[in-house]
C-alpha cells in the first residue's frame, strides 16, 4: 500500500513539475503584462484551490477568503519592508515574506477554523463574511501599521544577481507566483488523495456518520481550514509581491464573492477546476472591459458598467452553471474526454451488450 501511495504521488509530482516547466517556459516569450496577468492567476490559484478543497471536498462554506488573502498580502508587506529597511538582500528578502504570509494566515485559520467547526451552513458563511467586512476598519484602527485606506507599499526584492541577466522584473516575478502555485496544488492533491482526504470526504457527506466511524469531525474541519487559509495566505503574498502594495479595497466582499464564483464555474472540489476559475477571474474581467471599450459607450453609461458589469456577467455564469453543469466547467471537459476516449462506456448504436457482462465501478475522481 505505501508503495502504491508513493507511485501515485510520484506521478502527481511528475505532472505537476511538467506543466510547471511548460508554463515557465511560457513566460519568456510573453510581455510584460501578460506575465503579470499570469502572475496575477497564479496567486488565485492558491486561494481557489484552497477554497475549492474547503468547500468541495469538506462541506464548509467561505465567504471571506479575501480577507485571509489581505492576511497573507499584509503579512508580505510587512516582513519584507522590516527586511529591506534592515539592509537584507538576497532571494530570502523574497521566500521569508512569502513564508510569513503562510504562517500567519495559518495561526488566523486555526482561531477562525475553531469557531467554524461548531457552525453549519449560512451561520459558517456569516462568520467568514464578517471577516471582509471588517478589514477596513482593522485597517483604518492601526493605520499607523498597515496604511490606512491607501494600505501599505511592499518592497520587492529583484531576481538574485547571478541570474538577474537571465529574467526582467515580469518574469521573475511569474516565475515565483508559478512555482508557488504549483507547491500549493501539489500539497493539496496530495492531501485529498490520502487517508485525511477520505475523512474530509466522510464529513462532509455525514458528520453523524463519521462521528460513529471514529472520525474527529472537529480536528478535521479545523485541519481543512488552516490548510485551506494557509494557501489563501500565500495567494495574498504572491499578489502583493506581484503588484507591489497590499492595500483593503484589493480585499472586499466583491473580491471574496469572485473567489466563490470563480471555483463553482471551475468544478467544486477539483483542483483542475480551481485553475479554471483563477483564470477566469483575471480574463473575464479584462474581456468585458474590453467589449465595452470597443462598444463606444457614453462616458456615463461605460462609468457605471465599469465593473459591475463583470459582477453581472459572473452571476449569470454562476446560475447557467448550476442549473446546466453542476460539476462546472471541469466536469463538462472531463465528461467531453471520456466521450471521446475509445473503449469509453457510452451507449454504442449498432452494438449488443451481453448481458452476462460484469459492469465495473467508475472510477474515483481524480485528485488534480
Amino acid at each position: 500500500m505505501h508503495s502504491s501511495r508513493f507511485d501515485s504521488f510520484a506521478v502527481r509530482a511528475a505532472v505537476v513539475a511538467a506543466v510547471t516547466v511548460a508554463v515557465i517556459a511560457i513566460i519568456f516569450v510573453l510581455p510584460p503584462f501578460r506575465n503579470y496577468q499570469l502572475a496575477t492567476i497564479a496567486a488565485y490559484l492558491c486561494a481557489t484551490a484552497g477554497l475549492t478543497v474547503l468547500i468541495g471536498r469538506n462541506g464548509q462554506l467561505s465567504l471571506g477568503h479575501g480577507a485571509l488573502m489581505a492576511c497573507g498580502a499584509y503579512s508580505f508587506a510587512l516582513t519584507s519592508n522590516a527586511m529591506g529597511d534592515a539592509g537584507a538582500t538576497g532571494i530570502s528578502v523574497l521566500l521569508v515574506p512569502l513564508a510569513a504570509s503562510v504562517i500567519v494566515t495559518s495561526v488566523v485559520g486555526i482561531v477562525v477554523g475553531a469557531a467554524a467547526a461548531r457552525l453549519h451552513g449560512p451561520y459558517l458563511a456569516g462568520l467568514t463574511l464578517a471577516l471582509v467586512v471588517v478589514i477596513p476598519s482593522i485597517t483604518t484602527t492601526f493605520s499607523s501599521v498597515l496604511g490606512g485606506d491607501q494600505g501599505l507599499w511592499a518592497y520587492v526584492e529583484g531576481p538574485p544577481s547571478s541570474i538577474a541577466a537571465a529574467f526582467t522584473v515580469e518574469q521573475w516575478q511569474a516565475t515565483i507566483a508559478v512555482l508557488a502555485a504549483a507547491l500549493t496544488v501539489l500539497a493539496l492533491s496530495n492531501l485529498i488523495a490520502g487517508d485525511f482526504g477520505r475523512r474530509m470526504q466522510a464529513v462532509r457527506d455525514d458528520e453523524i456518520a463519521a462521528r460513529l466511524a471514529g472520525i474527529d469531525v472537529a480536528h478535521t474541519k479545523i485541519t481543512t481550514f488552516v490548510v485551506s487559509a494557509g494557501a489563501a495566505g500565500l495567494g495574498g503574498g504572491v499578489l502583493a509581491m506581484v503588484s507591489q502594495s497590499a492595500s483593503p479595497g484589493a480585499f472586499g466582499v466583491t473580491f471574496s464573492l469572485f473567489l466563490l464564483m470563480g471555483v463553482v464555474i471551475g468544478g467544486l472540489g477539483s483542483l483542475l477546476g480551481a485553475v479554471w476559475g483563477a483564470a477566469l477571474l483575471v480574463v473575464m474581467p479584462a474581456l468585458v472591459s474590453a467589449l465595452t471599450d470597443s462598444l463606444q459607450l457614453s462616458p456615463s453609461l461605460a462609468e457605471r458598467l465599469d465593473g459591475n458589469l463583470a459582477i453581472a456577467v459572473f452571476g449569470v455564469a454562476v446560475i447557467l452553471i448550476v442549473l446546466l453543469a453542476p460539476a462546472g466547467l471541469q466536469g463538462l471537459f472531463g465528461a467531453a474526454i471520456r466521450r471521446l476516449r475509445p473503449g469509453s462506456g457510452g451507449p454504442r448504436h449498432g452494438r449488443h451488450r451481453d448481458s452476462t457482462s460484469v459492469s465495473t465501478p467508475p472510477k474515483a475522481e481524480a485528485s488534480i
